[in-house]
């Protein structure tokens, strides 16, 4: 850390840095960093989806402001198959939430069972593999459904999968792992072919083990378009087609707050669903599915859309980058990703300096996520990663919030090792 630097030179960059610190404090500022949000810019993309909505007659006939079709319109179903690289019939297509169909895959296992096993609220103890730094979302449904968190370490390939391996290989209450499988939350790692193929054909101790496959990034490419290994079709290789559950929405690509969700597994896990999804829904939000098929039309109209979504968003993950690396490259104090997609950047800085970091960047008027949150139950063993979300602000205020951010880690270092 810091490298060539005497005591004394250690001494003057603190009170400079205190006093660049003290200066931000002064501007009474009020920046949002904390969460991975589409800007207006973005959302105003898909305004257009409104300007269809004379007809609203599904194919085959069917009354979109009607009653009907557990399972989705045939055409938005074919639109996610196009995305995830399956076939209709093996697509449930929702209403907003990818997330709220995650909760209700784990809360129809604890209440049904998967396919015939015993349902999961019978069980003594129910297990989660946590590839770790992860999203929070997915560690804050295991809390509420008291299950147990095992933090799996994260490779530059995705998780490691010898750790996997060996745990779900040895232990029948481990029933699942979360997986963000391209651009992952939050370190932008894409899963390697291998990663995938191991997943596939690994050995597990329960044999109702479930991959929650939330495959939120997957159109989301900030340069090139990058390519992930199909999980189902390498399950169904591997003679296990039934091992994983596939998400994805369109939330970040339509609008946040009102896209179309989907989850895709093997038919017979499909059938399985969608008896239950009887007893629980007449049918989804048909409009909006018809809206927004009309809107992208198929999957080259999503790609087409979503390099409009990535002029938006490049210069920002640019302007980052070139902050932390004007401000922190040479010093050997922190690291952080460079990721080629997704909505975010992770960042480590010393050990033990993340929460302390976090609050000061507060105290000057930036808000992040907090330190700790990409861990199960909130705890960074670490205490050294941070989220940066860069999505949202304003450019300008962007910029301003990530000069806070490096004065706050130098000045967390310095103070630390001084």
């Amino acid at each position: 850390m810091y490298e060539g630097f005497s005591r004394e030179q250690l001494l003057r960059r603190r009170l400079d840095i205190e006093k660049k610190y003290n200066g931000f404090k002064e501007l009474n500022l009020k920046l949002d960093m904390s969460r991975g949000k589409p800007s207006d810019e973005q959302l105003s993309l898909s305004n257009g989806i409104f300007d269809n909505v004379s007809d609203l007659t599904a194919e085959g006939g069917i009354d979109c402001r009607n009653y009907g079709v557990v399972d989705g319109l045939i055409e938005m179903k074919r639109l996610f198959a196009e995305i995830l690289g399956v076939s209709p019939d093996e697509v449930i297509a929702g209403d907003g939430s990818s997330l709220k169909m995650m909760y209700d895959a784990i809360a129809r296992s604890f209440n049904h069972g998967i396919m015939g096993n015993t349902p999961w609220s019978k069980l003594k103890k129910v297990k989660f593999l946590c590839p770790s730094p992860g999203y929070d979302r997915h560690f804050f449904i295991c809390e509420l459904f008291k299950i147990e968190m095992i933090t799996i370490p994260m490779n530059d390939d995705g998780p490691d999968m010898d750790v996997v391996e060996a745990i779900a290989g040895e232990d029948e209450s481990v029933k699942g792992i979360w997986c963000t499988p391209m651009y992952s939350n939050p370190t932008g790692v894409i899963y390697s072919d291998e990663v995938v193929k191991r997943f596939a054909k690994m050995k597990t101790k329960a044999e109702d083990f479930r991959i929650f496959w939330d495959n939120a990034y997957v159109v989301h490419h900030l340069y090139e378009e990058n390519k992930l290994l199909n999980i189902l079709d390498e399950c169904k290789k591997a003679g296990n087609p039934d091992r994983v559950f596939m998400f994805t929405s369109t939330s970040k690509i339509s609008f946040a707050g009102a896209g179309v969700a989907a989850m895709a597994a093997s038919r017979g896990n499909m059938e399985y669903i969608k008896k239950q999804l009887a007893a629980q829904t007449i049918g989804p939000n048909k409009i909006n599915q018809l809206l927004h098929v009309r809107f992208f039309k198929d999957l080259n109209g999503i790609k087409a859309h979503m390099k409009k979504h990535a002029e938006l968003l490049r210069p920002k993950f640019e302007a980052v980058l070139d902050i932390l690396d004007r401000n922190l490259g040479n010093l050997n104090i922190a690291s952080w990703t460079r990721p080629k997609g997704g909505y975010f950047i992770s960042f480590n800085t010393q050990k033990g300096c993340a929460k302390e970091l976090v609050a000061r960047a507060r105290e000057a008027g930036v808000s992040f996520t907090a330190a700790g949150a990409t861990y199960p139950y909130g705890i960074d063993p670490d205490d050294k990663n941070i989220r940066i979300a860069p999505s949202y602000p304003p450019l300008a205020e962007l910029k301003m919030a990530m000069e806070i951010f490096c004065t706050c880690v130098e000045l967390v270092t310095l103070r630390k090792i001084l």
